[in-house]
């Protein structure tokens, strides 16, 4: 799984070294990349392995052809996707439409999500990190443990 947040700061040459341990989870699947795409929900870059964005591949094309959102979602997620090999070093160079959509000029953190993992410039992910934790908070008695009977 992706977890923990890791800082680094963009190259020369516009690239940056993905974590270590990401990159062997990623190697693990069978994949020596990343997919990144625009966050819907946040100034970040969603990074998912090439079998989850796969699996929402499988998803609209579920959708019905004729429906106006089979169209959204592919434009939103696939065709804004950009398919990211690791170089030797274990680096990728990020799209400077994924870095502005992010705001990230320098430095980034990237954010373990469990399966997928998020691009942020640091300032605006401590911002989203102290409204996270307020709202897990408030909402903590939401999250359910899946329980298994026994039978005996």
């Amino acid at each position: 799984m992706f977890l923990s947040t890791y800082e680094n700061r963009i190259d020369k040459k516009g690239r940056v070294s993905v974590p270590a341990s990401f990159r062997s989870y990623l190697s693990n699947l069978g994949y020596n990349g990343v997919i990144c795409f625009p966050s819907f929900n946040n100034y970040s870059i969603e990074a998912w392995s090439q079998d989850r964005i796969e699996k929402i591949s499988n998803s609209i094309d579920e959708l019905n052809p004729f429906e106006e959102k089979k169209d959204f979602f592919a434009t939103s997620i696939l065709s804004e996707s950009v398919n990211l090999q690791f170089d030797s070093e274990g680096r990728i160079s990020l799209s400077s439409k994924l870095l502005k959509h992010a705001k990230i000029r320098n430095s980034m953190l990237f954010v373990g999500q469990g399966k997928t993992f998020q691009i942020w410039e640091p300032t605006n992910f401590e911002k989203f990190r102290v409204l996270a934790r307020k709202k897990s908070n408030n909402n903590r008695a939401g999250l359910r443990w899946e329980q298994k009977l026994n039978k005996e």
